[in-house]
């Protein structure tokens, strides 16, 4: 096995893993908003979610440079200079899907949780527009503050005291802005993650596109 083989057969592993974590990251509010309301589309823990950044962003979309990277470890069709430039093309999906992802999860840190941002709010409405980063907005207000949710026994001059705030902040409040704090991090991690993956394999497969791949293995491909 060569080189290049070797490191495609990492990267393979590595991507495995990581549109698993998306995955199963994505699956939790999703999971915990069935679990506790019993309904689908109904009062989540945010929006965005339900644009599936882990499930088809880090997920779907890296399958095929997964699986023809892993491929590699067999005398399987990556072990072939065809196979190394199919693998290179293939990362071009998983870039696209990474850094969806990513976008995702920055909007969703920006805008917050739903109980913090719009708790009235029963439906999600999904545009393209909304995935749009001002850096001066991302903040992370939400998570700085004892609580997010105003309560209406606070009175004025107290307000905005932030020992006053943390006892104000309900089981539910903090579970949310935990699961999502967690899940949304996580998803930007691991889109990043993808993202230097998939542009270190299409350095490789070019690569091994022009060397070549080991013989023994070639002449039975």
């Amino acid at each position: 096995m060569t080189c290049c083989e070797g490191c495609t057969s990492c990267n393979g592993f590595s991507l495995l893993v990581l549109l698993l974590s998306g995955a199963v990251l994505n699956a939790i509010p999703l999971i915990v908003n069935r679990v506790e309301e019993g309904k689908f589309f109904r009062n989540p823990i945010s929006c965005f979610e339900w644009w599936y950044p882990g499930i088809i962003g880090a997920g779907l979309m890296a399958i095929p440079a997964t699986t023809m990277s892993l491929a590699s470890r067999k005398r399987a069709c990556c072990n072939n200079r065809g196979g190394m430039f199919l693998s290179s093309f293939f990362n071009i999906i998983t870039i696209i899907g990474a850094v969806y992802c990513m976008l995702v999860s920055l909007n969703a840190l920006t805008e917050g949780p739903l109980i913090c941002n719009s708790p009235s709010n029963n439906t999600c409405k999904f545009s393209f527009d909304n995935l749009r980063i001002d850096p001066q907005s991302f903040n992370l207000q939400w998570l700085s503050n004892g609580s997010c949710v105003a309560s209406n026994s606070l009175n004025s001059p107290i307000k905005n005291d932030t020992m006053t705030s943390e006892l104000h902040v309900s089981p539910k409040e903090k579970r949310h802005r935990t699961i999502f704090f967690s899940a949304f991090v996580g998803l930007l991690l691991v889109g990043f993650l993808e993202l230097l993956f998939a542009l270190s394999q299409i350095v490789i497969g070019f690569l091994g596109c022009l060397c070549g791949v080991s013989k023994r293995r070639s002449r039975i491909v």
